[in-house]
């Protein structure tokens, strides 16, 4: 069904227990939740995509303080506050490096969904934000990460007690399909 959020188009899909998981196209350094994530690098210290974008919008204090992270590995997830960003903290995961499908990239690109989570159940984060993790310069395939990332919200969402609302922000439209299909199916 659709839904508008933030005059932004999306979809909708109801979890058990009143929780959700919402597709929308747009910015993600723009969305007022308790927590976006960054599709970081292991530095934590910036780079290209959304890892840019995040530290451009949350200015100096947010290099500064994933400086203090020492890196972080592939799979796992660092948290941070938010800075100069609308969102209150920024959590940072490191998704694998698309290598064929044959290396644990699924695996990983789970796990990394999974830590999120679990981090923002230890702060009481009730919505967060997600980029399309590991699908820009990893290289990982939209419509296969697309299906990982709703399966793994879905999984965490049925489990966790803080986390009431996920929102999978898409950066473009094939990305915006990939979950919407993703949605569709669960």
């Amino acid at each position: 069904m659709s839904r508008q959020w933030l005059n932004l188009p999306g979809q909708i899909i109801i979890i058990p227990m009143s929780k959700s998981i919402i597709a929308i196209k747009g910015d993600i350094t723009l969305l007022k939740v308790d927590a976006i994530v960054n599709a970081a690098n292991n530095s934590l210290l910036g780079g290209g995509g959304v890892d840019g974008a995040i530290h451009a919008a949350a200015g100096p204090g947010l290099l500064e303080e994933c400086r203090g992270l020492k890196g972080c590995p592939t799979g796992e997830a660092r948290i941070t506050r938010g800075y100069n960003l609308p969102a209150r903290f920024v959590i940072h995961t490191v998704g694998p490096i698309w290598r064929g499908g044959g290396s644990g990239e699924d695996e990983m690109l789970s796990l990394c969904y999974r830590s999120c989570l679990e981090l923002a159940e230890k702060h009481g984060i009730k919505e967060i934000a997600f980029p399309s993790v590991s699908t820009g310069a990893y290289g990982f395939p939209v419509e296969r990460a697309s299906k990982i990332a709703v399966e793994s919200m879905r999984s965490a969402l049925e489990i966790r007690g803080s986390v009431e609302k996920v929102i999978a922000v898409c950066f473009n439209d094939q990305v915006y399909d990939c979950y919407w299909r993703a949605l569709k199916e669960i």
